[in-house]
């Protein structure tokens, strides 16, 4: 495992180098954009109300107001706190909007307009702004407006039925912030997208990325099926991924994880276990006919799978070049040899919080590297530097202290 210490990083730029992002967002969807969008090199500014990111409060955690997740969600940020509800506080928003190329947000837009930051007035201060709103559902739709959070919206786009079609259980949500991080990935492409034109053009712009509409997106994009065509050539569904075999096989001491997709799988599967006369059987002959007795297919491989033992099939399909791996667990992931080798999983030492293990950067550019160049803010850890940035004197900024409308996270 790579272990580097913080304080001896050496920067890169990253191919966001110049991007300045304010980011008023919480939780998980717009924090994990703009993490994202800090990995390549933008600079984040991450706006706190007095109390802070609620995700701060996740435990575990060493100490207060440095949860696990608000540790994996807001590296390489800074953190200012704002208290929004005053006129001090809405201020320095717009004044610090000047000078940054986009502002993310996710409460509903007529909260941000009550604010007296809607999209006008922030355009007022920064007409080339990006001003993206992430949030449940589109604003022209009979959703607009409603709360959405991350089980509500698996269950509202079909994940948790799909589950339970699958297994014949009952429904169950992926064992993942799955919708969050999925449309938080939509959050970052259309930020810098909308930022890129606007630096073409000098347009500024509003963007919405509603998050049902998101997962919407994902979903039909695998289940839409026969209901595609008008009329429908059939049900709703992809029958290879709600086959009830399609789930890791068991073996004889465990389970492994096997994918025979091709005609050459199929070929080298049917020689290794000593049946070559079914590569001629119509079940299995082509992938046409493969996809028409999918469950079927599967329930074959489960049965055949249970005969030997993890390591005899990983080594047996390894050689006959078959996709297969080993089941990890979160913990093993964690040991991968893989992750290890090229520095994916790093220790690195923060100033408060200690040794923590995170993840780096994902991908690597030649010319413009990614680095961990900050770890997660403690609440106000940069107020004082960002508001002298804006043009704040000391004097000011003591003032907006002392009455709580901004906090100095060093003190």
């Amino acid at each position: 495992m790579t272990q580097q210490n913080a304080s001896h990083v050496t920067p890169g730029n990253g191919p966001l180098a110049g991007v300045r992002i304010l980011d008023l967002s919480s939780v998980v969807m717009g924090p994990y954009a703009t993490q994202t969008l800090a990995d390549l090199g933008a600079d984040v500014i991450k706006v706190e109300p007095p109390s802070g990111d609620n995700m701060r409060a996740v435990g575990p955690m060493r100490n207060p107001g440095m949860g696990h997740l608000y540790l994996h969600l807001n590296r390489n940020k800074r953190s200012i706190v704002l208290d929004l509800k005053t006129p001090e506080g809405l201020d320095a928003c717009l004044k610090l909007a000047e000078s940054c190329d986009a502002l993310l947000y996710n409460i509903r837009p007529q909260a941000m307009a009550r604010l007296g930051l809607s999209y006008e007035a922030v355009a007022a201060r920064n007409p080339r702004i990006v001003y993206l709103g992430a949030y449940g559902f589109g604003e022209a739709g009979p959703y607009a407006g409603r709360p959405a959070y991350d089980d509500l919206i698996q269950g509202q786009t079909g994940i948790a039925a799909l589950s339970a079609q699958q297994s014949g259980d009952v429904p169950r949500y992926a064992p993942l912030t799955l919708a969050d991080r999925a449309v938080g990935l939509h959050v970052a492409i259309a930020l810098v997208s909308a930022v890129l034109h606007a630096k073409t053009t000098g347009r500024g712009q509003q963007v919405e990325i509603p998050m049902f509409e998101g997962m919407a997106h994902l979903v039909l994009g695998d289940h839409m099926g026969g209901a595609t065509f008008e009329p429908p050539l059939g049900p709703t569904g992809y029958a290879r991924l709600l086959a009830p075999h399609r789930r890791p096989y068991a073996t004889a001491d465990g389970y492994i994880c096997l994918l025979i997709y091709n005609d050459k799988h199929w070929r080298n599967f049917f020689t290794l276990i000593g049946r070559p006369e079914l590569e001629q059987d119509p079940r299995f002959c082509t992938h046409g006919a493969r996809a028409v007795h999918i469950s079927e297919v599967y329930a074959f491989v489960a049965e055949v799978i249970s005969t030997r033992t993890s390591q005899e099939w990983l080594d047996d399909l390894a050689r006959a070049d078959i996709p297969a791996s080993q089941l990890y667990t979160v913990d093993g992931l964690l040991q991968d040899e893989h992750l290890a080798a090229t520095g994916f999983i790093r220790e690195i030492d923060h100033p408060s919080e200690g040794r923590i293990r995170t993840t780096a950067p994902l991908g690597q550019y030649q010319g413009t590297p990614t680095s961990l160049r900050r770890p997660a803010p403690r609440l106000g850890e940069h107020s004082r530097e960002v508001l002298a940035e804006a043009g704040y004197d000391a004097t000011r900024i003591d003032a907006l202290i002392d009455r709580g409308i901004t906090q100095d996270g060093n003190e």
